[in-house]
């Protein structure tokens, strides 16, 4: 069977490495020796999620193929993106790394408005129950376009955050948010 790639952002692994690591009989508990797929993906999501850089103003997605691992996404800061490609050189399994991270251009009025949206969308009542770096919708601006990844309750909740994300007056707000139904039929169509 010829080798299949897995693209996942690594905000969303906690949701899509769930059913995985169940059908695998892995434990998210197991060590980070196991050499199951699904368990190289949670390690991986642990490394990323436990950098202490690593916000709400970044998007760290990864491509899977046998061992060897791509880093897509955006970061915030140079040093953001060397870290994380360190980090995830050393797990267990990950025999070549493709740092493919880009840096965000260094701007004030873009560093305004993704902290302006993120303020909002975690005092908004679907999401001020969120804390830390695993938070589920990450906010990307880059050049005044902003970009919503991640994902959210139901539908109501993602409407909310596109339309705080649009109060804002960015050039343009583009949805990349998920549902967890979204999610779940997405991996039983995988399956």
């Amino acid at each position: 069977m010829p080798a299949r790639l897995l693209i996942i952002p690594a905000l969303l692994l906690g949701i899509t490495a769930g059913p995985a690591l169940a059908q695998s009989g892995a434990s998210a508990d197991a060590p980070r020796g196991d050499n199951t797929r699904a368990q190289l993906i949670r390690n991986i999501q642990r490394e990323v999620l436990e950098y202490p850089h690593y916000t709400v103003y970044d998007s760290v997605k990864m491509q899977i193929n046998g061992d060897a691992v791509t880093l897509l996404g955006k970061v915030t800061m140079p040093f953001k993106k060397d870290e994380l490609g360190e980090r995830v050189a050393k797990v267990r399994g990950v025999k070549t790394l493709n740092n493919q991270l880009e840096v965000l251009p260094a701007s004030k009025s873009d560093d305004e408005l993704r902290v302006g949206i993120a303020s909002a969308i975690y005092s908004h009542p679907s999401f001020d129950r969120f804390t830390g770096p695993d938070r589920p919708v990450h906010v990307i601006v880059e050049r005044g376009r902003v970009t919503l990844e991640g994902f959210v309750n139901t539908e109501a909740d993602r409407l909310a955050a596109l339309s705080i994300a649009r109060s804002f007056g960015s050039f343009a707000v583009t949805d990349e948010l998920k549902t967890q139904a979204q999610v779940r039929a997405e991996q039983q169509k995988k399956q």
